[in-house]
């Protein structure tokens, strides 16, 4: 049964006919989607009871973004699906030009639904570089967007970057139910953070499973730049003033290491986001070495590029369990490894109640910081 079904839309033309086929023009939402994540939107507006909105987005023979809207949002409340998929800058600038057209079209209200948020690891300033992200954010509120939904934010303080209500909505449920029906003899498996600042998520989800955590400390060591080549070390050493500073002795990562023990259990890797998968290959091949005998990673955004296929499935892990907020089928042809979990329900529910109006709360029922 479609989500849509179990309420009646508020609105001044009395009853409305039950959300089907033409649930859009009959009341005042409209679910419109770019090229980012076609299977997801499909899922979701299946679910939600609704038909996606008759809108062509494509790139001129220039490489310019189009948006045509065939069919009139005036007054209607405009849902946009995006995600990230590999043309990610393409798909940012698919949103935007999306989110423009609606305001120029005069909607109600837009509210984009965007489950993995592009450049969310480029949230901190490094050196001389930017912030990326705070221009995202800053693109999307000044564009139109009156509410943005998205799920596990790499940092949860990009929601400050936003001008607008943003709903960091939580994948941990659908993860850990996974776990729970897939893992075999769960009672011998042990939580692993792949590195220190993932320990919080790592706690969270051992205690939601009555597990043991363990913790992955150091690094590849890796012939990489020294720092010096980019001005840090001005002043000159032989400077005067520079001698009342005191001195500070540079930070050294250890190789990695596992703190806790993993000899013969499973070992539950958990994180954000699997990019390039080179540091969960390393950190799986030193989890096999203290006798973990499976390896699992869960991660809610599988990004998956470049050659990580390939590299996971020829690694000690076992099995790789992450969400459809991104597109990922083309890997999964190439990696018998990788598992999805579908979060589409979430998605939908969110939709329904930023809807009607109601509250957010029962979504993050049970959800903590750390989630």
């Amino acid at each position: 049964m479609a989500l849509l079904d179990s309420r009646t839309p508020r609105a001044s033309t009395g009853k409305m006919a039950s959300m089907g086929y033409k649930a859009d023009e009959s009341t005042g939402m409209v679910l419109l989607t770019g090229n980012s994540h076609p299977e997801l939107a499909r899922t979701v507006s299946d679910r939600l009871g609704i038909k996606l909105g008759d809108a062509v987005v494509y790139n001129k023979t220039n490489r310019e973004t189009s948006v045509d809207i065939r069919q009139s949002v005036r007054g209607k409340h405009v849902f946009i699906l995006q995600s990230a998929s590999k043309n990610v800058n393409n798909d940012v600038m698919e949103l935007l030009i999306i989110i423009y057209a609606c305001k120029t079209s005069m909607a109600k209200k837009i509210t984009v639904i965007m489950p993995y948020l592009p450049y969310s690891k480029q949230c901190r300033m490094l050196r001389r570089s930017s912030i990326p992200m705070k221009l995202i954010a800053e693109l999307i509120c000044k564009s139109g967007a009156d509410r943005l939904v998205s799920l596990d934010l790499y940092k949860k303080e990009i929601q400050g970057f936003f001008s607008i209500p943003v709903d960091n909505l939580r994948a941990s449920p659908f993860l850990l139910q996974y776990i729970r029906e897939n893992v075999s003899d769960l009672r011998n498996a042990v939580i692993v953070a792949k590195s220190p600042g993932v320990m919080n998520k790592a706690t969270s989800y051992a205690e939601r499973l009555r597990l043991g955590v363990a913790v992955i400390h150091g690094e590849q060591k890796d012939d990489g730049e020294s720092g010096q080549e980019d001005g840090r070390q001005s002043p000159p050493p032989n400077y005067a003033a520079f001698e009342l500073f005191p001195s500070q002795m540079t930070k050294e990562k250890p190789p990695l290491t596992v703190v806790g023990d993993v000899g013969g259990r499973i070992a539950i890797m958990v994180d954000d986001i699997i990019d390039d998968a080179q540091s969960f290959v390393a950190a799986a091949k030193v989890l096999k070495e203290r006798g973990a005998y499976k390896i699992f990673v869960v991660a809610t955004h599988g990004l998956l590029s470049t050659e990580a296929p390939d590299l996971i499935e020829n690694s000690p892990i076992t099995q790789v369990i992450v969400t459809n907020t991104v597109p990922h089928e083309m890997q999964k042809m190439r990696c018998h490894k990788i598992k999805t979990v579908d979060i589409s329900l979430m998605l939908c529910e969110a939709v329904r109640r930023i809807y009607y109006d109601e509250s957010m709360a029962q979504l993050f029922r049970d959800i903590t910081l750390d989630d």
